[in-house]
């Protein structure tokens, strides 16, 4: 059934309600969405702050409503028969978390189990922050359900304040004995003006970026990799290739702590490089990169360097952000689509550029790639990496780590628990004579 705004319905016409029914929201946009189920009763209170399912309490107190996130969204899995009585009503909603508002989404999608769904763009939504997706609610002793899909000044604080929960007490503290100030965080216009002024350029565009997307807080390990098969000379050659260190250097110096940029060169081998910081950067593509093109052999095989990739962040405390520069002529098809898998348990979002290439293969389709834990990687091509706007390069190369890095805190990626055991290491294998003597 395809559904409206404003539908309302029985559930028993479309579910058994004494099974477990999943919800899924969805949005596609830049922003950063909050997705919410809020338990209220007759009053359309939350009576009971335990009822409020979102990202960092993502199960009721016997499980009756237990969420779940999901690339671009949020299920919920909802045994209705097990709520207690004094739960009327479910809310569903979404919010902004951050800068834009609902009217830049390009998609939102509502799923109700295998058999009711609704979508809606942004252009049914006005400036507001939120979004009141869905109602299943109890009537004359059945189960209904109302798709609202209407928005909703303010977000998810906004949202906690209508539904009646607990917001922060905003009572003044007793006077503590002072202690000295915080260190303050040097900002990235003060950073790349004292260390490379010649980028000053670019941190505008990317710190409007950033702010939209909440993550000018956020501590990451990034890194770059840059493909030197023969099919790149001409991207070496005319300085495209330093554009590209130039322009990923800022997002380093925003996100890690030593401000520096762990990187890395591959061919049908690879190399990793010393790290490059806002002293260096000019020199990261060195005078005779046509001999470590040579030295690296001439074709392009991703395995190798994404196997280093793994070995150096599969242990971090941090995430890691690594930006994988190719052209194309991908093959290894089966080889990267096993590690990409195997790291989705690992704290790495895989940033892959495609730069003046073609046959990007499995790159094109990772948004269908199944076997995964969470969704860990992220394409783009560019025809000219020179020739694109700042902003809207930024905008790309940002658009899906800040989803993925929601994933990770609420999936036990990011602290290792979701790390897969390693295999016990083989008791060393005994000698043909020692096998002998222990015959006898």
């Amino acid at each position: 059934m395809i559904a409206e705004r404003g539908t309302r319905d029985k559930l028993e016409k479309y579910f058994d309600t004494g099974r477990p029914l999943k919800v899924t929201l969805l949005i596609k946009g830049a922003a950063v969405y909050d997705f919410c189920c809020f338990g209220v009763d007759k009053d359309e209170k939350l009576s009971d702050d335990r009822y409020m399912i979102f990202y960092n309490q993502l199960a009721s107190p016997a499980n009756e409503i237990v969420g779940a996130a999901i690339p671009s969204g949020m299920d919920f899995t909802v045994q209705l028969d097990a709520l207690p009585t004094t739960i009327d009503k479910l809310v569903f909603t979404a919010s902004i978390d951050g800068a834009g508002t609902m009217r830049e989404i390009s998609r939102h999608k509502i799923l109700i189990g295998d058999k009711i769904s609704a979508e809606f763009g942004g252009s049914d939504f006005e400036q507001e922050k939120a979004i009141t997706s869905l109602e299943i609610y109890r009537k004359g002793g059945a189960w209904r359900f109302n798709v609202v899909a209407r928005g909703f000044n303010g977000g998810l604080d906004a949202l906690l304040a209508f539904y009646g929960g607990e917001l922060a007490d905003d009572t003044p503290a007793p006077a503590q004995p002072e202690s000295p100030p915080p260190p303050q965080k040097i900002s990235l216009e003060k950073k790349i003006q004292d260390g490379a002024p010649k980028l000053i350029s670019l941190v505008k565009p990317l710190k409007v970026e950033l702010q939209k997307r909440n993550l000018l807080d956020v501590t990451a390990r990034v890194a770059l990799v840059l493909d030197i098969s023969g099919s790149m000379t001409d991207s070496y050659d005319d300085g495209t290739v330093q554009e590209i260190v130039n322009k990923i250097l800022p997002v380093a110096v925003q996100f890690d702590d030593d401000g520096e940029l762990d990187f890395w060169y591959y061919g049908y081998r690879c190399e990793r490089r010393p790290s490059v910081n806002m002293r260096n950067y000019e020199q990261a593509v060195p005078r005779d990169w046509q001999g470590l093109m040579s030295k690296l052999g001439y074709t392009n095989n991703e395995p190798v360097v994404m196997r280093e990739i793994v070995a150096e962040y599969a242990e971090s405390t941090l995430p890691a952000y690594v930006v994988f520069v190719t052209d194309g002529g991908i093959y290894e098809t089966a080889q990267i689509k096993k590690l990409l898998i195997e790291a989705s348990r690992l704290p790495i979002f895989w940033q892959f550029v495609g730069v003046s290439g073609s046959d990007y293969g499995i790159l094109e389709d990772l948004d269908n790639m199944d076997g995964r834990y969470v969704d860990n990687a992220n394409f783009f091509a560019l025809d000219d990496f020179r020739s694109v706007p700042n902003e809207k390069l930024y905008s790309r190369l940002l658009n899906e780590f800040p989803s993925w890095l929601k994933l990770i805190k609420t999936n036990g990626v990011l602290d290792g628990s979701a790390r897969p055991p390693r295999p016990a290491t083989p008791p060393p294998r005994k000698s043909f004579t020692d096998r002998i003597r222990d015959w006898f």
